[in-house]
């Protein structure tokens, strides 16, 4: 995949509302294989417990605060890519170096990090956001699960409809499966059918300052973006599922509601 931070243009639709189809269908699948890095746009995914295969397996690891460092507060990271091959994650910085180790990895980013993997550990990341946006200030901490390193329990895949957030570039919001028009939020608390896989769609994934940083193909940082997403839609955009039974989504496979489902029943 290619991370929607890093799509490139002739991959995008130039109108996105133009191409809504009923039923509503899955328009594009992406997979970012570090966090925060840009990643990779494939025909065809495989689902498992822990979400796309591949995805978010790996993380740079502040090694002074044992943070795992996302584009909040190092946005830097949006700009080099990564790629999930053969098993393993192969990355390019933005100078072009591929596969740089841990020394190259510090040397960019001006400070002593490492390449972390989530693969095998129940140990989560841990992650900051600033909770005052507008100043970079009043930085939380808090752990993510295990296996792949997601921000939320109740988030494994990310859906999210072009419609949606086509005024602001579908750059910025890095969701997993992009529909064809919007609507989602109307999915929450439903059990949803992509191809051979089945999610419960647990919570509408709330946005942070992340949305509103640099992006490669030009999109300068623009707090307004996280403004208007709060203003005008309580700071959600997206939903964010587990998924119930895992199997291949392919793009252009049918979007299907099975139904509302009761979250505590687990």
């Amino acid at each position: 995949m290619t991370t929607p931070d890093a799509v490139p243009a002739d991959r995008v639709p130039a109108d996105p509302v133009s191409d809504l189809a009923s039923p509503q269908r899955v328009a594009q699948l992406w997979r970012f294989p570090v966090k925060s890095m840009g990643g990779e746009r494939l025909d065809t995914v495989v689902l498992t417990s822990l979400g796309i295969e591949g995805d978010r397996i790996a993380g740079i690891e502040d090694l002074a605060s044992g943070t795992i460092l996302t584009a909040r507060r190092t946005p830097e990271l949006l700009f080099a890519t990564a790629r999930y091959v053969d098993g393993e994650v192969a990355i390019t910085l933005p100078d072009g170096t591929e596969g740089p180790d841990d020394a190259a990895l510090s040397s960019w980013l001006g400070r002593d990090v490492a390449l972390r993997s989530a693969v095998g550990t129940d140990e989560g990341g841990t992650y900051e956001v600033p909770l005052d946006a507008e100043n970079d200030a009043d930085w939380v901490q808090w752990t993510g699960p295990g296996g792949a390193f997601h921000d939320s329990a109740r988030t494994r895949v990310s859906l999210l409809g072009l419609e949606t957030v086509a005024a602001w570039g579908i750059e910025r919001f890095r969701a997993n499966v992009w529909l064809t028009g919007g609507g989602e939020d109307a999915l929450e608390r439903h059990r949803v059918r992509l191809g051979a896989a089945e999610l419960t769609v647990r919570k509408k994934i709330d946005r942070c300052v992340m949305i509103s940083k640099a992006f490669p193909g030009g999109l300068e940082r623009d707090l307004g973006v996280l403004k208007a997403v709060i203003a005008e839609r309580e700071n959600f955009a997206g939903i964010g599922a587990l998924v119930a039974e895992g199997g291949t989504v392919a793009e252009g496979d049918e979007v299907s509601d099975l139904g509302a489902f009761d979250p505590a029943a687990g």
